[in-house]
């Protein structure tokens, strides 16, 4: 269960070096699909420990699924105030999967979950920021510690009823969101060449979309918009955007 602690650690690093996200949903006629978030984390292999580095193997292409590290950690996280077992409870329906190859200096770590209806998702970046939070490789009678971010300052809602679809992205605190705009002050220049792209799949073709710089695939159903990572650190609501497909 190393693997997670390993992933756990790089992560933390993900905002000072250039990385790219997709965040791709996958939805069915019945409103139930599917949401990955992926990140490609191959800079962050130059992050990482020599020495916990050379205890892995050469390549690995692992899972960990988070229902399964809450529950062996449950007594631990019961210490836990009310307000992060329940930010952690979110993870539940997800799992991790990491793919690691040292030789080609390929790291990629995939965030995934499937739902009934898409408006039970929250905010896929905020949930992978919190996988960190979850080090299996404690004893799972080792109490864990709290940590400073209980609470998000962003939240993503998302809606699929009839024809429409829309996706709107949430300041909920202003404060904590100032704070972390704040701490991003010098790292700019890391995040120069960062994106985040939605990759969304709809079960028919797309009439219209409110964005006009998204683009489509050949067969229309397929809807593709990027953005600046940087901007939406800032302004979650760039990636804001409402699709009426066809009938």
């Amino acid at each position: 269960m190393k693997k997670l602690k390993i992933a756990a650690a790089l992560l933390t690093g993900l905002l000072w070096t250039s990385c790219h996200f997709t965040e791709e949903i996958h939805l069915n006629e019945d409103g139930s699909g599917s949401i990955a978030l992926s990140f490609d984390g191959s800079q962050l292999l130059s992050l990482s420990d020599s020495a916990t580095v050379a205890e892995q193997p050469k390549r690995l292409d692992s899972v960990v699924r988070f229902s399964d590290v809450l529950d062996e950690k449950r007594d631990s996280i019961r210490k836990l105030p009310p307000e992060e077992q329940q930010r952690l409870e979110k993870l539940r329906p997800y799992e991790m999967r990491m793919i690691t190859d040292h030789e080609a200096g390929e790291m990629r770590f995939i965030l995934s979950r499937k739902f009934r209806e898409i408006s039970e998702v929250g905010d896929a970046f905020n949930a992978f920021q919190d996988a960190g939070a979850l080090d299996p490789a404690k004893g799972e009678n080792t109490p864990m510690e709290p940590t400073d971010q209980v609470s998000q300052s962003t939240e993503v809602v998302y809606s699929f009823k009839g024809n429409t679809f829309s996706r709107r992205g949430i300041v909920v605190d202003s404060v904590l969101h100032q704070q972390r705009i704040d701490s991003l002050r010098g790292s700019e220049s890391f995040l120069e060449e960062s994106t985040y792209k939605l990759e969304i799949h709809f079960p028919r073709k797309v009439r219209s979309a409110s964005v006009k710089n998204a683009t489509l695939s050949m067969d229309g159903k397929t809807l593709f918009y990027e953005v600046a990572f940087l901007d939406y650190l800032l302004k979650p609501e760039v990636l804001d955007l409402e699709v009426l497909l066809e009938d």
